[in-house]
């Protein structure tokens, strides 16, 4: 372990370091930390580091997901629920039965179930991947959502696809009944467990007398527990963090107070950009170990990457066919919705632009390397090293073909150009704002007849109007600022009135919220 830590502290330093020369060359940074670590893998005389993937399914997953559920807007999911359980459960399904029918048609030895595992395997896209490329380029509210709501759901349904593969694999049958009865309890099992431990959370950060340390320390721990649960029971430990995530994130006003949240924001955002940079870095560097295992089976390399590139163009075309399905459908099922989508050239374009962002990632990796070395006979499992490099070979051409050439497809296409959304919204924000001016003024007006402190309140009003900053108030006694929290607790519930009409932006509201815990941080630093 000494051996390796100089080792492990030279890969997060060059995360780091990786990600500001990202930020300059506006690349996306998975696309270089990938090719860093495969240009670190193939240097004599470094550590050989194998990914264990209990080490990714169990310590990294969970809080990947807790922060994705945390961050998307549960307004949008409502309305894009269709196409996102569309994208997340029917797409990859289809998608791996293309892949496994391809499999078994054009690699010798290839059964079914095999080509089900690859396609289990293979199926979903990296939802950090698509947020760190797209953040280069705008893109409409409601495509953000689909894709952010996507990439909650699809792990999920790749890993169930996943596991009863394996099954099929290792056991020589798959009992139809069965296997639908697994699924039901995995998909709402999970949920259930997911929304049962969030309640659970949400009483015990509210009962217990916690610090903001404390709190932030559980909320750390939580999603592990989720996934926990979930897997121990043998529902989908995925879903059990997602729905927990969620049910937890709508609440987040009830058991947390400013602190906890300013502070909380903060650690999360660098132990999130710590364990995906990491990740991204590991995938590179397991190259050199899963072209030994192609070199060992007796297979050729070039027939190797051959296959991975057919299986890369099928998972491509899979995800474009099935965008403009989903265009079809919405025209067809759901007209009340059609006059939200772009007219004429750009319409058509959309599903295309759409189906290039399905970059693999960590999930995909993972799972391959969750392939037993054998069966329980104590036979080698058939096709294992190619898979694996399969794989790889899909992770690295969606990576950096399609990342790099993803924004630039998006400007040259002019798909979003000319979209209202960015518009509205700064409209939107400019009204939230007045309107937030409009409560804030009248509430304070209303109050400064009430108290010893009226003179003091009458200049807050002032100077609220003038959007000084609390930290310049002059000294307040206790009863001062305990009327400037209900002050502030006034505005958070005018915010959350306003949050409940479904055509507001729900990230205009949550920055909004956010100001007003750092103004409420910055009174208590007076104190």
């Amino acid at each position: 372990m000494h051996e390796l830590m100089p080792f492990l502290l030279a890969m997060v330093a060059a995360v780091v370091l990786l990600r500001t020369l990202a930020d300059r060359l506006r690349v996306a940074y998975p696309i270089l930390l990938v090719l860093a670590g495969l240009a670190v893998g193939f240097v004599p005389g470094l550590p050989r580091v194998r990914l264990d993937p209990d080490l990714i399914f169990l310590l990294i997953l969970p809080p990947l997901l807790f922060e994705a559920a945390w961050s998307i807007s549960i307004k949008e999911m409502r309305k894009w629920w269709r196409m996102i359980a569309s994208f997340a459960f029917l797409v990859v399904f289809f998608t791996a039965l293309a892949v496994a029918v391809t499999s078994v048609l054009a690699i010798p030895g290839f059964t079914l179930a095999l080509g089900f595992l690859l396609g289990g395997i293979v199926s979903p896209p990296d939802a950090v991947s698509t947020g760190a490329i797209t953040r280069f380029v705008r893109i409409p509210r409601s495509v953000k959502a689909i894709l952010e709501g996507e990439s909650l759901l699809n792990d999920a349904a790749s890993l169930i696809i996943f596991r009863f593969a394996l099954v099929a694999v290792a056991t020589g049958t798959f009992v139809w009944h069965q296997a639908a009865l697994e699924l039901v309890w995995m998909v709402c099992g999970g949920a259930g467990i997911g929304l049962a431990l969030g309640w659970l959370v949400v009483q015990l950060h509210r009962r217990l007398p916690l610090d903001a340390s404390s709190s932030i320390a559980l909320t750390l721990i939580e999603p592990y527990f989720m996934y926990w649960a979930g897997e121990q029971l043998g529902a989908s430990g995925v879903l059990a963090v997602v729905f927990g995530g969620l049910y937890t994130a709508r609440r987040r006003l009830l058991f947390l107070n400013s602190t906890s949240r300013v502070k909380g924001y903060s650690v999360w955002e660098s132990f999130v950009f710590i364990l995906n940079g990491l990740v991204f870095l590991l995938i590179g560097l397991e190259l050199p170990e899963i072209v030994e295992g192609i070199r060992a089976s007796g297979l050729s390399l070039g027939m190797a990457i051959g296959y991975g590139v057919g299986v890369t163009a099928v998972l491509v075309g899979m995800r474009i066919i099935s965008g403009y399905a989903a265009m079809a459908a919405t025209l067809v099922f759901r007209p009340s919705v059609a006059p939200n989508l772009r007219r004429g050239r750009q319409r058509w374009l959309q599903p295309l632009v759409l189906g290039w962002t399905g970059m693999r990632g960590v999930v995909s990796l993972a799972a391959a390397l969750a392939i037993p070395l054998t069966l329980a006979d104590g036979t080698p499992f058939p096709h294992r090293s190619l898979i694996l490099f399969i794989t790889f070979v899909v992770i690295l051409l969606t990576l950096v073909v399609q990342g790099l050439s993803l924004p630039g497809l998006i400007r040259r296409s002019g798909v979003f150009a000319g979209s209202r959304e960015a518009d509205a919204g700064k409209h939107q924000q400019a009204q939230l704002r007045h309107g937030l001016g409009q409560h804030a003024v009248q509430y304070l007006k209303e109050h400064t007849a009430q108290g010893p402190e009226r003179e003091a309140l009458k200049r807050m009003v002032a100077q609220w109007e003038q959007r000084h900053a609390a930290a310049e108030l002059p000294p307040m006694d206790d009863a001062h600022r305990r009327r400037i929290v209900d002050f502030m607790n006034s505005q958070r519930r005018y915010l959350e009135e306003v949050n409940r009409d479904p055509a507001v932006d729900d990230e205009l509201v949550r920055h909004e919220l956010y100001l007003i815990d750092i103004e409420e941080e910055r009174l208590r630093l007076k104190q």
